[in-house]
């Protein structure tokens, strides 16, 4: 993964499902944030290239190979940057929007009166 790679909210999302769930598996954290199965999977790969996560395997009782996705204090810090920096995002946003809204209403009021 560059230096310079961009996350996107899908990045943030799933560091938080790993944090939440080190034991889920790639194809529910692929229905759990809406996204293909080799995106997951990529997002992973560039988590593990970085060093944000750890992965150790186990045995389940059905004898099948499962994962556990671990944040690295370095992910921990990772995912800290990303909510800060989407956080100011979506506040921004949210106070654009906030702002057409209040002059729809002022533009209905007008129209009513």
């Amino acid at each position: 993964m560059k230096e310079n790679y961009e996350y996107s909210d899908h990045h943030l999302k799933l560091l938080q499902l790993l944090e939440e769930n080190p034991h889920l598996s790639q194809r529910d954290a692929s229905d759990e944030l809406g996204l293909s199965l080799g995106k997951v999977n990529y997002i992973l790969k560039a988590f593990l290239d970085k060093g944000l996560i750890k992965m150790n395997n186990f045995r389940n009782n059905k004898n099948k190979l499962s994962y556990t996705y671990l944040l690295t204090p370095r992910g921990i810090e990772e995912k800290a940057r990303m909510t800060l920096h989407f956080y100011e995002i979506k506040k921004r946003e949210y106070e654009a929007l906030r702002t057409e809204v209040e002059k729809l209403g002022d533009t209905l009021e007008s129209l009513e009166a």
